[in-house]
């Protein structure tokens, strides 16, 4: 029986293992489990806080991503408006310039008719002129030997009475 008393243990022994066992559970429970209970709870917590802080950061970027783009978009179509206002300014300075050209020319197309007018008129008075001088000229040689002779005087001078007596 000797070996039977070595396998199955006494009951002191396992009152005292107990006993034991129940001050080392009071002890990890005070002492232990609670800094290790904390310790992963806290854990778990700093692990959801970055999970939400990763979240958050993702919406961000998201955010930061959408203002960019819509920056982007604005920018070209400032870009746009002012490329169509400088296209817009260029050709109506360019239509100014073409009115204000054929305005010019206008001008000068007046001024030429204008001086050629009254070129041709000084010309026709000089012509007249010329031809009145002739004329009177012509008369004179004409009358100066017609009247050479004093019978054709004379009768040139009743004429002349005549008409005058008729008006």
């Amino acid at each position: 029986m000797i070996a039977a008393d070595l396998l199955s243990p006494g009951t002191g022994l396992i009152v005292y293992q107990a006993i034991g066992f129940l001050i080392l559970l009071f002890l990890l429970g005070k002492f232990a489990w609670k800094p290790i209970l904390a310790s992963l709870k806290e854990r778990e917590q700093s692990i959801e806080g970055a999970l939400l802080a990763a979240e958050q950061a993702k919406k961000d970027m998201t955010k930061l991503q959408q203002a960019n783009e819509q920056l982007l978009k604005d920018a070209r179509a400032e870009r746009d408006s002012l490329l169509k206002e400088a296209v817009a300014t260029a050709n109506s300075i360019k239509e100014e310039a073409k009115e204000e050209t054929s305005k010019i020319t206008a001008k000068m197309m007046e001024d030429a008719r204008l001086a050629i007018e009254n070129e041709k008129k000084a010309a026709l008075a000089e012509v007249k002129t010329t031809v009145a001088e002739l004329s009177l000229q012509i008369t004179e040689k004409i009358l100066r030997k017609e009247l050479a002779d004093k019978k054709a005087q004379e009768s040139l001078v009743d004429e002349y009475i005549k008409e005058l007596n008729l008006n």
